[in-house]
């Protein structure tokens, strides 16, 4: 992290509501959890009280999640650990790195803590850039908070492009379990960032990890915190990464709702389409504040997507169970 730059950054917007009244539609996490979770928690706290590293457990479990080496996986205390990682090991004071927009704003903020400069694209545009003049590049798919899939073929060329400017490709795969799209985790020239968060329910526990191979992996491993993942974390997130049938089941759940979600609101929106687990909504010429607080009051936090580079009228809504999502849709629509 470069010391000139920090006193030149500032912190974030995010979703998340902790107001107990209503049902939080703006951070993307899911609702549902494995069943057994508790047990493993409670069970780990008896390891403890000693010092954990290594974590070989967690480390396979999240090699066989995302098919590659358990070698290459850095276990962090969650996908922003990773990212701080990848771009701390990539980016030097006045490089610049390529990012999307409008996209997850931490990417900026974590370049510009290392005194690199943040160059925004148009993010259905990135993977035609020429990435030779830049360290790095960031690609998130699916994106946030438009929610679209990298096409596969595109994502790879742009990873050789990459490899040939040599220029690292951070890849962040935050949303990428709730499809069936390949994870480029182990494909040399490619930083993946992974977290835990987002299926399986558990902002709170930070647990995720990187993926690398090759000196990029290296630097990774040697830059990562020492005791970087608590031992509560690492047996939750491998019992969780082990939970096949679940992920199954709230990948059919969220492509089933949001879906009809879709359907519904674009009647009265523009609503972008979506491979991740919330939805993009222009809300046009309706004020975006009266949107906002019309659902407050119906009992639903939305996250406002202004907040997001390139967007002047749009909100973000997460796609929860069904009668949930069944309360948003009235109070967006206010029937």
């Amino acid at each position: 992290m470069d010391p000139d730059s920090v006193t030149a950054v500032d912190r974030v917007p995010h979703g998340g509501s902790d107001d107990a009244d209503v049902i939080d539609f703006s951070a993307n996490t899911n609702p549902i959890r494995p069943e057994g979770i508790a047990g493993v928690y409670e069970a780990a706290l008896a390891e403890s009280t000693r010092y954990a590293d290594g974590f070989d457990g967690f480390r396979s479990a999240a090699a066989d999640y995302v098919d590659c080496a358990a070698d290459d996986v850095i276990p962090t205390a969650g996908g922003l650990a990773a990212l701080r990682l990848a771009f701390g090991v990539t980016v030097s004071p006045g490089d610049r790195v390529l990012v999307p927009e409008p996209s997850f704003g931490e990417y900026a903020r974590e370049i510009r803590l290392q005194g690199g400069e943040p160059v925004g694209v148009a993010h259905d545009g990135l993977l035609d850039r020429d990435p030779t003049a830049y360290a790095a590049a960031v690609v998130c798919t699916p994106n946030n908070p438009t929610g679209g899939l990298a096409d596969p073929g595109e994502l790879r060329a742009f990873l050789d492009a990459c490899r040939d400017a040599d220029t690292a490709l951070v890849v962040d795969e935050a949303f990428l379990d709730f499809t069936d799209a390949q994870s480029l985790a182990g494909e040399a020239g490619a930083i993946v960032a992974r977290s835990l968060t987002k299926m399986f329910g558990l902002p709170g526990i930070r647990a995720g990890f990187a993926v690398a191979t090759g000196e990029l992996g290296d630097r990774l491993r040697t830059a990562r915190p020492t005791w970087g993942l608590s031992t509560p974390a690492s047996a939750v997130g491998s019992y969780c990464l082990r939970q096949t049938e679940f992920v199954e089941r709230t990948r059919e759940r969220i492509a089933s709702e949001r879906a009809r979600m879709r359907e519904a609101l674009s009647v009265r929106y523009d609503v972008a389409p979506s491979d991740a687990p919330f939805l993009l909504v222009d809300v046009g010429e309706e004020p975006a504040d009266a949107v906002l607080d019309r659902t407050r009051r119906r009992g639903v936090a939305i996250r406002d997507a202004r907040t997001f580079s390139r967007l002047d009228s749009h909100v973000r809504v997460a796609v929860r169970r069904p009668h949930e999502n069944d309360l948003l849709l009235d109070a967006l629509l206010d029937r």
